[in-house]
């Protein structure tokens, strides 16, 4: 029997203001443990909660670069449910009236659009963090400093077919998302959560089939493998007649399989109701205008304009804009630059090589972004060969240095005197007639292998073009 794969995807995003949710505690990442906590967000009696604006504006954002509606009117709900990291033994989020609803995304596949639908955007606070002792060790402790980090939720309509559209709608979110400057999206540290929901139905069914949720994915390739790890098991169960379970799951990256977390036998029952410390969230037109109005240049539209502006192939402009920082070190690099191209394939190629690699990300590189651009210039002005500015660009990138002050430094300088490349190339000849017969018998790789002789007596130094010719000319003779 054929299935077909359903997956939805609900992402957690931790926002990027200065000071949490609903309090003015310092909102940030790696702080000592227990320090940027007070009454409201440690839950004591009696502390009252104020709805920081900031959270609202960077939900709206949200919300508008995501194609929503945006909700004039929307409230806050309080989920009750006891958990160690959460103080309050409730939860301040949005149940039924969510800030934002009925938006989209489009990513393409196989050359094609497809427009993935979300269902809404919500505001939430975040819980602490349990610290659990090592193995043998029966102890857990709590960091509440995460308490009460403003989070937004974006819930996906299930529309999502493969593990392949799940990855690739969610680095086209996190892209939009780094792009409004709203979250740092760093999945490493828990900026960017997400959980997915994946069921397999007979392929002429309308009904849905059961589903399990996967947690613990921190990367978009875990996403990716869970997806497809659990795709095979519900594939494997129901075409043996059995019955998926409906359970949560988590993601054991190094055994690469799913394990059972907890049975998801019955609805659980958090009993929501209007959280009565807060005022509803009442929006103007002319405020959400406003906002929509200043949104920066978004993923989409810099990929078009890059591809009008610089003469960009398709496909790169898609990676060149795949991340803020990745298309602000393009475009400083290719200021002024009459072949915007050749930066392109240094920037994929060399750039992403080296940064891969390294496990670094764009910001880290110690080189300031004209000095890509000072390389190409002394490889076209005939300085440098296409090989040894790979040498430099290397010696670049671990010290910061300027391109031609390492050109001078590592002796790389290209040899483009013809009158010393000619006697180079008189001398490659007499020393490989073999060779030479056999390019005027017909064997064209043969120039391959004397010009590559050449380039190696000159120990890469001398004009590659240069040699080329002469010997074309010579071996016509």
């Amino acid at each position: 029997m054929r299935y077909e794969t359903i997956i939805g995807l609900e992402v957690h995003v931790e926002l990027s203001t200065s000071s949490k949710a609903f309090c003015s505690c310092k909102n940030e990442f790696g702080g000592e443990v227990n320090t940027n906590c007070c009454p409201i967000c440690l839950g004591y009696p009696g502390a009252l909660p104020v709805l920081n604006k900031k959270v609202v504006e960077y939900a709206v954002k949200a919300g508008l670069a995501l194609n929503c509606e945006i909700s004039l009117y929307s409230k806050t709900d309080r989920k009750n449910y006891f958990y160690p990291d959460l103080p309050k033994a409730y939860q301040i989020s949005q149940y039924d009236m969510p800030i934002c609803k009925n938006g989209f995304i489009e990513i393409k596949i196989d050359g094609e659009k497809k427009r993935i639908g979300i269902t809404r955007v919500h505001i939430e606070e975040d819980a602490g963090k349990l610290i659990h002792g090592a193995t043998d060790e029966d102890y857990s402790l709590v960091d509440f400093n995460r308490a009460g980090v403003p989070l937004i939720e974006i819930v996906s309509e299930p529309d999502i077919r493969s593990p392949l559209e799940a990855r690739l709608y969610l680095e086209k979110l996190k892209s939009i998302l780094e792009y409004l400057g709203i979250s740092d999206c760093k999945m490493q540290e828990g900026s960017l959560r997400c959980d997915a929901n994946i069921s397999l139905k007979p392929i002429d069914k309308k009904e849905f089939g059961i589903k399990a949720e996967i947690k613990n994915m921190n990367s978009m390739k875990a996403l990716e493998r869970a997806l497809e790890y659990e795709e095979k098991r519900h594939k494997k169960i129901l075409s043996e007649g059995g019955k998926v379970a409906p359970e949560t799951r988590r993601w054991d990256d190094g055994k690469s399989m799913t394990i059972s977390m907890r049975t998801k036998d019955k609805t659980y029952d958090y009993r929501n109701f209007p959280e009565p410390d807060l005022v509803p969230i009442v929006l103007k037109e002319d405020w959400i205008e406003g906002i929509r109005k200043n949104l920066p240049e978004l993923p989409d539209k810099k990929k078009k304009r890059f591809m009008e502006q610089y003469d960009l192939p398709e496909y790169d402009a898609s990676v060149l804009t795949l991340t803020k920082d990745l298309s602000i070190f393009f475009e400083k690099c290719a200021k002024g630059y009459k072949n915007p191209k050749a930066v392109s394939n240094w920037v994929m190629g060399e750039v992403l090589r080296i940064l891969k690699e390294r496990e670094l990300e764009i910001h880290e590189i110690k080189f300031s972004p004209e000095y890509l651009r000072e390389l190409i210039d002394l490889i076209d002005d005939g300085l440098l060969s296409s090989s040894a500015a790979k040498q430099v660009f290397e010696e670049m990138f671990n010290t910061g240095k300027e391109p031609k002050v390492l050109l001078k430094e590592l002796g790389l300088r290209q040899i483009s005197d013809e009158e010393a490349i000619k006697e180079l190339v008189i001398n490659i000849l007499e020393q490989n007639r073999k060779s030479v017969e056999d390019y005027k018998n017909g064997k064209s790789n043969a120039l391959a292998y004397l010009v590559g002789q050449a380039m190696k007596a000159s120990k890469g130094k001398a004009n590659p073009q240069i040699i080329n010719r002469m010997l074309r000319e010579r071996l016509k003779n």
